[in-house]
């Protein structure tokens, strides 16, 4: 039995949830479209490009942003229509994913580092294993980028704690969620292990009013709540794997999980298996995204 009911399924592969103006918006990678969805199950499509699209943001003036995949950028939403915001091709490696933005709109940007799907092939689907270790990029308000932190293994999921100070980083093939202190000039300090969490590959991620973390585990029909330190607080059943979360609703204490059969390229664009599953939780959604 799942802890969850399924708002919407006949997805491909669903990535980036972020709760915005009251709607769940989403990426879809291989309809090659970011599109949102409110509680009742209305969903529409917000923007449709030729490239996979991942993370989603917004900038202070409301302009959406979105992590390209494949051409490794950050394009904007502009009112004459999607320009490039940052390339960040020369910081990363292979896929671009998940983004978190700021206040002032600074973007974190992780990547792949590799071709994962080839690897985990190559070695039987043995997830947590030898790989190359990438960067983390950001992207400021006015597009410059920077190189935040070295030696990633595959940065994916983020948050930013409520008084904006902390970045809380998901390293996949790491099995842990590592932090860092953010300094005025939005440098990076103080790298440190927030938790480490044994047998799971942390996928996306979103922050509650307790200051844990809801982790999306990409080896589990799961998502799982996390306290600095490492403590399990709670575990939340989805009907499939689960690769990415977000609190949200109208007191922000709706989990919204992201869940599809599996996460092999070959498989999820030829199979809608996708679906946004939810579920009540008691403590509301805090910091960014």
């Amino acid at each position: 039995m799942t802890d969850t009911s399924t708002l919407v399924d006949g997805l491909y592969f669903g990535e980036g949830p972020r709760w915005h103006e009251g709607r769940l918006w989403f990426s879809d990678f291989y309809a090659h479209a970011v599109k949102s969805i409110d509680e009742a199950g209305a969903m529409r499509t917000e923007l449709e490009l030729d490239d996979q699209p991942s993370g989603l943001g917004w900038l202070p003036d409301g302009r959406l942003l979105v992590v390209t995949m494949k051409e490794r950028a950050v394009r904007r939403l502009d009112p004459e229509g999607l320009v490039l915001h940052a390339d960040i091709s020369a910081h990363t490696a292979h896929l671009c994913n998940d983004m978190v933005v700021d206040a002032q709109g600074s973007a974190w940007v992780g990547n792949f580092g590799f071709d994962l799907d080839a690897d985990l092939k190559a070695r039987g689907h043995e997830v947590l294993g030898d790989h190359p270790v990438t960067n983390l990029a950001r992207v400021d308000a006015d597009g410059t980028v920077h190189l935040a932190a070295r030696d990633m293994h595959f940065p994916n999921g983020s948050v930013i704690t409520a008084d904006g100070k902390t970045l809380i980083v998901a390293e996949t093939l790491a099995g842990c969620l590592t932090a860092f202190t953010i300094n005025d000039d939005k440098s990076l300090a103080n790298r440190r292990v927030w938790a480490s969490l044994e047998g799971v590959a942390p996928d996306g991620i979103c922050l509650n009013e307790d200051n844990q973390v809801w982790v999306a585990n990409a080896l589990a029909p799961e998502v799982i709540l996390v306290a600095e330190g490492s403590k399990i607080v709670q575990r939340v059943v989805t009907s499939q794997l689960c690769y990415a979360c977000m609190l949200g609703s109208e007191d922000g204490k709706t989990l919204f999980a992201v869940t599809a059969a599996s996460s092999d390229a070959e498989t999820a664009s030829a199979t809608k298996t996708g679906k946004i599953e939810t579920v009540r939780v008691a403590a509301a959604r805090a910091g960014r995204p």
